[in-house]
C-alpha cells in the first residue's frame, strides 16, 4: 500500500487507499471526485467526496468573576469527508 501526503484547507493529511478523512470544507459536490498532488513523492491522489457535513460543537464559555456576567457560545465548524480511491506515480 502507498502512502501519500496531500495538502488542503491550509492543512496537511497523511493518507493511504480507501482512508475516508475529514478535512476543511470543500465547495464540491457529493461523489465529485477530486485530484490532490503528493506533496513529497510526485504522487496523483484520487478522492471522492462522500459529504459535506459540520463537526462536533464546541462550547466557548466568556466569564467575569464577581459581576455576574456569563456568555456560552457554540461553534460547529464545516468540514468535508472524503474518501482516498487511488494513489498512483505519475
Amino acid at each position: 500500500m502507498s502512502i501519500a501526503v496531500i495538502k488542503t484547507g491550509g492543512k496537511q493529511y497523511k493518507v493511504q487507499e480507501n482512508d475516508i478523512i475529514k478535512v476543511e470544507k470543500l465547495d464540491n459536490s457529493e461523489a465529485e471526485k477530486l485530484e490532490f498532488d503528493d506533496i513529497l513523492g510526485g504522487k496523483k491522489v484520487i478522492a471522492t467526496i462522500l459529504s459535506n457535513e459540520k463537526s462536533k460543537k464546541v462550547r466557548v464559555v466568556k466569564f467575569k468573576n464577581k459581576t455576574g456576567y456569563h456568555r456560552v457560545y457554540g461553534h460547529r465548524q464545516p468540514v468535508t469527508k472524503i474518501k482516498i480511491e487511488k494513489i498512483h506515480a505519475q
